[in-house]
């Protein structure tokens, strides 16, 4: 039997000894392996394993004032079954389903049939219902922007993008706000076959393209091929792309052409942008004092733009900002009065850098997959808003032109993710998950999402179940063959989520009558049909696939374009925009009840930015680690051997560090008003004066009680990151609008940072 598997690092070819996983190698087919993979074995094994259900002890005697702290009481399935059964129905039939919170948003395993949060959804479907999350913590406020200006997502995310072929042949300069993280590519949702991303840029400086990254982190400079680091002060991108605009005017160089023919409000935007509307020319010298750039850089960049085929492409970090709408809306205005959008391989898109082989050559279809089939109950949040919700029942947000009541719940179930990763503000978050009822939480490890919940399903690896991987960015189907016995008494969720239907009589709904190997034949066979429909693809039947181990789709023939054919035939092929063109000015902003977005891309000035830094404090972003996944192998691997004296690395420039008297090496206290954490300098050129990069995913460790206040002692940003939205629009997370405080720690605010585990948990542990 083939041993390829798939995590989302990259397939991997796996060997075992003794019932454990002994060793993870690179897919043969992968020219650009992650080195992550390396750490999987420790992962499994890792004496953090969750192993079997287990119950907080206060819980049982009453109180959910203290979750995150106290013993944990180890049980039965059945104890543990018996628990949740009384729960539910108590909930259902004191307040119906709206009482039950399940939008469990993370990334999970690899794995398309055994996607925790989908089993959850589709178990609490067949029961009546859930309140459900809605966007993704990544490019939330793109979400909601995009479909508004383009009519959809296609921009923004999926496998559906202008490929790199395409850019490579026709494009002369690439531009990369938010700049190009190499080690973000060595990352897909599903899994990659093969990481591509740097090859494609290498390929790009071999024929002479010019690249541009505008970011105030130089992240992967040293891997890139040659190109232009434009440092700039975070969160003003929006006004550099005013003024590189402005000169596009002022030079006679907008295509009025295509802005007729395929916008609408282009008329209504440039008097912003010239200043007759409101007496500020959004020139060079005005950008120049916003973002820190030069004005005759600023104009040296407008001039490239408008004299050469360009592609351009804003990271999702770039809308995870105060107003973080807006540069992506002034990123497709600017592309548009370039007139370069639908030209084969230039204009515009997004998250190029973000993921693993975005804009590799893949044919238009989706992925296998599993449903969670339909909410009856139709209930949501935005994602973003789940400590709100917890913390105000009966509040109310208008959200994209919508009402939304906040419901008062009872019971919050998360599987497959981890809130005390993603979520902004954690003190905050701390004090909204004392106030449900009952807080379940299926997991593999003992973050402190598992440590901040009653009741903790151990749930298998990606590795001790077979499944079906599949990602939206990449040609290659992996069958991930179970390689061990599940460690403990570990399930899948298919089988936790089987014995409950089971007692809530849903079992044929949930199950349909079919068995796990039912189910993946099931689900490939349809991605093959689909595959033969759409693209005249000849996949292997199940029983060959599984046996191989892999399967392939082709590379297309013709390099695919944004937007071709809408620029082709825009009355054939309209965008579903109210207008069918790209909105420039938002006829549906225009008649919302969302005062704080005007119609137009603007510049609006972030609450918490340089602009107004009092004189000590730094500006912290809080990119994607290079070392793990958010906070997936955190405490093993590459991530684990990348922690200076244990805890996560805090980038800052030399010349901050010297005035506060930091080394290279030391301890430092990190603070605002809404927490501090502690982490260890690591001084670097790559980050620009006035900013600190502290990436995200060390796991939440607070010192002491788990309480506000509380000062994380593993260096998570996210005690640090305000929970002001984006805009009211998006209600999306806004965690790189931060100032904060930094100096060296005293030698006394050195405490112990290890990880043990809750108290009452066994001590047959699996060997590390």
């Amino acid at each position: 039997m083939a041993d390829v598997s798939a995590t989302h690092w990259g397939f991997v070819h796996v060997a075992t000894r003794d019932g454990r996983v002994d060793s993870t190698d690179p897919f043969v087919r992968d020219r650009n392996p992650s080195p992550l993979i390396a750490g999987l074995p420790e992962a499994i094994h890792a004496p953090t394993r969750v192993l079997r259900p287990a119950i907080r002890k206060a819980w049982l005697e009453g109180d959910r004032e203290n979750r995150g702290e106290g013993a944990f009481i180890e049980v039965d399935w059945q104890t543990a079954y018996d628990h949740i059964e009384r729960e539910l129905r108590a909930t259902i039939s004191n307040k119906g389903n709206e009482g039950i919170f399940a939008g469990s948003y993370g990334w999970g395993s690899a794995g398309r049939f055994h996607h925790a949060s989908t089993h959850l959804k589709r178990f609490l479907n067949t029961i009546g219902g859930f309140v459900d999350q809605r966007q993704t913590y990544s490019f939330a406020a793109g979400q909601t922007i995009c479909p508004h200006v383009v009519g959809d997502n296609r921009i923004l995310f999926g496998g559906e993008t202008t490929e790199w072929p395409a850019i490579l042949d026709n494009a002369r300069v690439i531009v990369f706000f938010g700049g190009i993280n190499l080690s973000n590519a060595q990352i897909a949702a599903g899994g990659p076959g093969n990481h591509a991303t740097a090859d494609w840029l290498t390929e790009a400086g071999r024929r002479g393209i010019e690249i541009i990254c505008v970011s105030p982190v130089h992240d992967s400079g040293e891997r890139l091929p040659a190109h232009e680091w434009l440092q700039i002060c975070p969160g003003t991108d929006t006004a550099l792309m005013l003024a590189i605009a402005y000169e596009l005017v002022r030079t006679c160089r907008v295509d009025n052409a295509f802005l007729d023919r395929f916008c609408s409000g282009y008329a209504a935007f440039e008097p912003y942008l010239t200043g007759k509307s409101d007496g500020v020319r959004k020139d060079a010298d005005w950008a120049s004092g916003i973002t820190g750039i030069p004005a005759a850089t600023i104009r040296k960049l407008a001039a490239k733009l408008s004299d050469n085929p360009v592609f351009l492409t804003a990271s999702w970090s770039l809308q995870r900002q105060e107003n973080g709408e807006q540069p992506l809306w002034m990123l497709i205005t600017l592309a548009a009065m370039l007139g370069e959008i639908g030209l084969p391989g230039r204009g515009v898109s997004f998250g190029y850098g973000s993921m693993g082989n975005r804009g590799d050559p893949r044919p238009a279809i989706s992925s296998p997959g599993f449903k969670a089939g339909q909410n009856p109950l139709g209930r949501f949040i935005p994602v973003a808003r789940a400590a709100d919700m917890l913390l105000d029942p009966g509040g109310k947000i208008h959200f994209d032109g919508e009402d939304l009541v906040y419901p008062d719940i009872d019971i919050v179930w998360w599987a497959g993710g981890n809130p005390f990763h993603h979520h902004q503000d954690l003190n905050r978050l701390v004090e909204a998950f004392r106030k449900p009822r009952t807080v379940i939480v299926n997991e593999i490890w003992w973050t402190a999402t598992a440590r901040h919940a009653d009741i903790v399903l151990p749930a298998t690896t990606a590795f001790e179940r077979n499944d079906i991987s599949g990602s939206p960015t990449d040609r290659f189907t992996a069958a991930m063959h179970k390689q061990i016995e599940p460690l403990g008494d570990a399930r899948s969720e298919f089988d936790i989520f089987s014995g409950l239907a089971q007692r809530f009589g849903t079992i044929e709904a949930y199950g349909e009558n079919r068995d796990e190997m039912g189910w993946l034949e099931h689900i490939y066979e349809d991605y093959r049909f689909r595959a033969l429909e759409t693209l005249g693809a000849v996949l292997p039947a199940f029983a060959a696939f599984w046996e191989r181990g892999y399967a392939e789709l082709p590379i297309p023939e013709q390099a695919y374009t944004l937007f071709a054919d809408f620029r082709g035939n825009p009355t054939k092929n309209p965008l579903k925009t109210p207008s069918g063109k790209i909105e420039i000015w938002s006829s549906f902003i225009a008649n919302s009840r969302h005062e704080d977005v005007h119609p137009h891309p603007r510049w609006v000035e972030p609450r918490e930015w340089l602009g107004k830094a009092e004189a000590a404090q730094l500006h912290m972003v809080s990119p994607q680690p290079a070392s793990r996944l958010h906070g997936q192998l955190d405490g093993v691997g590459v991530s684990k051997r990348s922690k200076i004296k244990g805890r996560e690395p805090v980038r800052l420039n030399p010349e901050d560090a010297e005035g506060r008297g930091i080394r290279d090496g030391d301890t430092v206290r990190i603070w605002n008003e809404r927490g501090e954490c502690l982490a260890t300098a690591a001084l670097t050129e790559h980050v620009m004066p006035g900013v600190i990069a502290l990436a995200t995913g060390a796991w939440y460790n607070p010192e002491g009680r788990s309480r506000k206040g509380s000062r994380d002692l593993h260096g998570n940003p996210n005690v640090l990151t305000s929970n002001v939205p984006t805009s009211t629009l998006s209600h999306a997370p806004a965690q790189h609008s931060a100032l904060v405080f930094v100096e060296k720690a005293a030698k006394s605010a050195y405490p112990d940072i290890h990880q043990k585990l809750p108290d009452g948990i066994g001590r047959e542990r699996p060997e590390t």
